[in-house]
């Protein structure tokens, strides 16, 4: 059997509700585990969670991408004895692949006072030790290609030569349900991402167009359920021409074409709003990055959000495409997003960028007179 050490980052700073935190990480753990068919125990000890299993290797890619966890460590368990743990720091440095022209240093913590030697004397018999064994250099700097950690408790040391970086922010499901509108687009995926990495249970919700957007967004919800451990992301689908293209062509049929993206988003956002009621969610999640595309204005943001009875949240507001897309290519949904794309049928030639609320309401007033003038008249 083997021995994974979890680091967690923020969730140190919590006050009394920690242990919901962490007990909340600890649950997504053994999802991650059960998802991944890795038999484990996960255990939390102080400040680091643990999993015990003979899987070692397989485990460390998929936890990695547990958030809440900033870092993960196969570690070795050594003796409380200092020559067993400088033999291991050196065993470590080996497999970490220090040699000549490796750059290393050894960093000890020693949660146990009681260990008899300090923790700048163990890094100081640990890297002499390396260095003599293959000729490297120390270095106590950041720079150093390889650290090799050691952990003294009253257990037991720890020594590792490898940390596998993790994607941080907070456990999936501290933070409640958000339904985040799912397109075939690089933006809406990587929007759902960033609320997960924030503790939200995402519903993703997509309005179907075409079959090419449609199998898009399924497939990018498919990869974002790899970051979901411990909530099932179960995509809701409407059929665009049901939910919105009703409404749009309302529009256009006022001569207001211009408005067709706006009102499109809207009313997009009102049936995101009926299903997160439905799904006792909380919020709305877009993809919008201010400036990027002409419904994403300022002016046009407040257009769309003005009367949504749900808060509305845009993680990526401030990112520009670059930025976006760095974040959709390391996830994975890149290569998903950027396969060939259905045109929308309703996009105008020229689309309204500074819209207005009183116009907005106007022509809110003129939709609703043309539904009721489609009524039919009551039976006598």
């Amino acid at each position: 059997m083997g021995l994974i050490l979890l680091r967690y980052g923020e969730l140190a700073l919590k006050g009394r509700n920690r242990g919901d935190f962490t007990r909340q990480l600890r649950r997504n753990v053994r999802a991650c585990l059960r998802a991944n068919a890795i038999e484990g125990e996960v255990t939390q000890v102080e400040q680091r969670i643990y999993v015990r299993t003979a899987q070692v290797e397989e485990a460390l890619e998929p936890l990695s991408r547990v958030f809440g966890l900033t870092s993960l460590s196969a570690v070795a368990e050594v003796e409380r004895d200092i020559d067993a743990v400088v033999a291991e720091i050196v065993n470590q440095a080996r497999l970490a692949g220090v040699g000549p022209d490796v750059r290393f240093r050894v960093r000890a913590r020693r949660s146990d006072k009681t260990f008899p030697h300090i923790s700048p004397e163990i890094n100081r018999m640990g890297a002499e030790a390396v260095s003599r064994a293959m000729g490297c250099t120390i270095d106590l700097s950041d720079n150093a290609a390889v650290t090799v950690g050691v952990e003294v408790s009253r257990n037991g040391v720890m020594v590792y030569g490898r940390v596998v970086p993790a994607p941080g922010g907070l456990p999936v499901g501290v933070s409640g349900r958000v339904v985040a509108l799912i397109s075939g687009g690089i933006d809406s995926p990587v929007a759902a991402w960033m609320m997960m990495k924030r503790g939200c249970s995402v519903i993703p919700l997509h309005f179907s167009q075409s079959e090419v957007e449609t199998s898009k967004a399924l497939a990018n919800v498919e990869v974002l359920a790899r970051f979901s451990y411990g909530w099932e992301l179960r995509p809701t689908v409407l059929a665009y021409a049901e939910a919105i293209a009703p409404q749009v062509r309302r529009v256009c049929d006022l001569g207001e074409q211009r408005w067709a993206c706006v009102m499109c988003k809207r009313t997009m956002l009102l049936k995101a709003c009926e299903v997160a009621d439905e799904l006792n969610a909380h919020a709305v999640v877009l993809g919008d990055s201010l400036g990027q595309v002409a419904s994403q204005t300022l002016a046009n943001m407040e257009v769309i959000s003005h009367g949504i009875p749900k808060p509305i949240h845009r993680p990526l507001i401030g990112l520009d495409k670059a930025e976006i897309t760095a974040i959709a290519r390391r996830i994975g949904t890149f290569d998903i997003s950027t396969q060939d794309a259905a045109a929308c049928p309703y996009l105008p030639a020229h689309p309204l960028t500074q819209g207005k609320v009183d116009k907005l309401q106007e022509i809110t007033r003129a939709i609703e007179e043309m539904e009721q003038s489609d009524e039919p008249s009551p039976e006598r």
